[in-house]
């Protein structure tokens, strides 16, 4: 979690709406957590101001004028290095969603999330972790097959290695991953199942070392691959 003496997170939006733009920046400075930096109406914008100002992320719209958010990744990436890449869609289309891990994208989050969750998102995304949508978990493990290759998601182990890996949870970690695989936060998982926000996080790792796997991501495909969804 980081704290106040750490510097905002800086934040580049990318959205062909003046008003959305206008009203997540708004939303965003909210939190001192993160700052917006800049932002673009479409692609040929975008790659300007993020090599101008280097963000540490990126809130990067699908349908922009032009080029699309996923064609433009490669390019924003090339252009700023170091950020983080968040695609804020409307879109529940499969195919966008494993363009965009094919396209290296940390994470794919819907517009109607809320503010709180997509703070939340922003701060995971910047830990390492991916982010995806809740409502696109059904559609996680097409779409993570068809970007096996892509950064930051690695891939799948074999059938019979998954449901080992699954055995060896106990109780409440297959608990923690369920949670993990519906898109939870730790905070939400915590107040579901009535226990600290600190021990989810520790249930998190012990999952994620038991799979042995790095992301959340990887984690909720394996749990839908071993029919726990």
């Amino acid at each position: 979690m980081q704290t106040s003496n750490l510097p905002p997170i800086r934040i580049l939006v990318v959205d062909d709406h003046t008003l959305f733009r206008r009203g997540l920046t708004a939303l965003l400075a909210r939190d001192p957590r993160l700052s917006v930096v800049g932002d673009a109406a479409d692609a040929g914008q975008a790659l300007r101001r993020a090599q101008e100002l280097q963000p540490d992320l990126i809130l990067l719209d699908n349908h922009l004028p032009g080029v699309n958010g996923v064609d433009a990744l490669p390019a924003l990436r090339e252009a700023a290095p170091k950020a983080r890449i968040i695609m804020l869609t409307v879109s529940e289309d499969e195919s966008d969603l494993a363009a965009a891990l094919r396209g290296g994208a940390a994470g794919y989050l819907l517009k109607t999330i809320e503010g709180d969750a997509l703070a939340q998102a922003i701060e995971r995304a910047m830990q390492g972790d991916s982010v995806v949508a809740p409502e696109m978990t059904s559609k996680l493990v097409s779409a993570y097959r068809g970007a096996a290759r892509a950064d930051p998601v690695a891939p799948v182990g074999t059938t019979s290695v998954t449901q080992a890996s699954i055995a060896s949870l106990s109780p409440r970690e297959l608990e923690i991953l369920r949670g993990i695989a519906r898109g939870a936060s730790n905070k939400e998982i915590a107040r579901e199942h009535g226990i600290a926000e600190t021990t989810v996080k520790i249930h998190v790792q012990h999952v994620l070392r038991k799979l042995d796997v790095s992301s959340r991501v990887h984690a909720a495909v394996m749990a839908a691959e071993s029919g726990l969804l």
